[in-house]
């Protein structure tokens, strides 16, 4: 007799037909819903005037986000059911969450303009997110291309246009100069996260780094850590000032590896006409 669901397929229809489900597949889904209540808890949070917690919410949701692709690579549960719902969890998390928190913080102050720019800062996530999405089934792209993201990524992008929140927090009064100030830099994220800037990803350094480097590593983010509990606002401020900042230095960096490889191409291409 057949349940009241329907049975669970990772792989969807193409894929291997299991019986019973590992545990293990189950996991990184479970941190993706996870996720998601922490993202929608977060605007609750926001429309009942605890912003501070709110703010956190989605910043847990982004680590939550984070954090599954990498459980489910470690416990080799990957699945085509886990990369479709990651997808549209980041939607939330990193679109409707942040926009709606940000409204309800500073933005509903610039009247109908503040309600726009949250409304194009949502839409930029979802273009950039499908974007992503195409791009990674595209064979002729350069293999070198992987170190860079199309543009700001979406978790990057929802802490970034989180600023206005954690400048209030500093003691910067939320009035309607701000607002409007905000929902002009809200647009400015917008454009950010689907424009073509080219944002350096790290991929390419691995998952190894020089042992000379391993204490100072270990120092670094324990000091970030302590830094962001014990001035949290402060750390957050600095840490979204810096990344764009870092733009511009990813910029160069994309344009010197860029003529790089042309040298490289029209090299070889001149070997192969000898």
């Amino acid at each position: 007799m057949a349940g009241p669901f329907p049975p669970f397929e990772p792989h969807g229809g193409g894929g291997p037909k299991l019986t019973e489900i590992p545990l293990r597949m189950l996991v990184p889904n479970l941190i993706t819903v996870l996720a998601i209540c922490a993202g929608l808890s977060g605007i609750r949070l926001a429309f009942e005037h605890r912003v501070e917690t709110a703010v956190v919410m989605v910043l847990i949701a982004a680590f939550l986000d984070a954090v599954d692709g990498r459980v489910a690579r470690m416990l080799k549960a990957s699945s085509k059911f886990g990369a479709q719902m990651d997808s549209l969890a980041d939607i939330v998390n990193f679109g409707v969450a942040p926009a709606l928190v940000l409204y309800a913080y500073v933005l509903d102050r610039a009247g109908a303009l503040g309600w726009i720019a949250a409304l194009l800062f949502a839409i930029a996530c979802c273009l950039r997110l499908a974007r992503f999405n195409v791009m990674l089934e595209d064979p002729d792209r350069p293999a070198w291309h992987t170190d860079y993201f199309v543009g700001v990524p979406a978790p990057a992008g929802a802490a970034l246009v989180l600023l206005p929140v954690y400048l209030g927090f500093l003691g910067i009064a939320s009035d309607t100069t701000m607002a409007f100030a905000a929902s002009a830099y809200t647009v400015l994220i917008g454009f950010l996260l689907v424009s073509r800037l080219p944002v350096y990803s790290g991929k390419s350094s691995g998952s190894r780094i020089p042992r000379e480097y391993v204490l100072p590593l270990i120092l670094g983010l324990a000091l970030y850590v302590l830094l962001l509990t014990s001035f949290t606002w402060m750390t957050l401020t600095v840490s979204a000032l810096g990344y764009l900042v870092f733009l511009v230095f990813s910029m160069r960096a994309y344009a010197r590896r860029s003529e790089l490889e042309d040298k490289k191409g029209a090299e070889e291409a001149g070997k192969e006409h000898i």
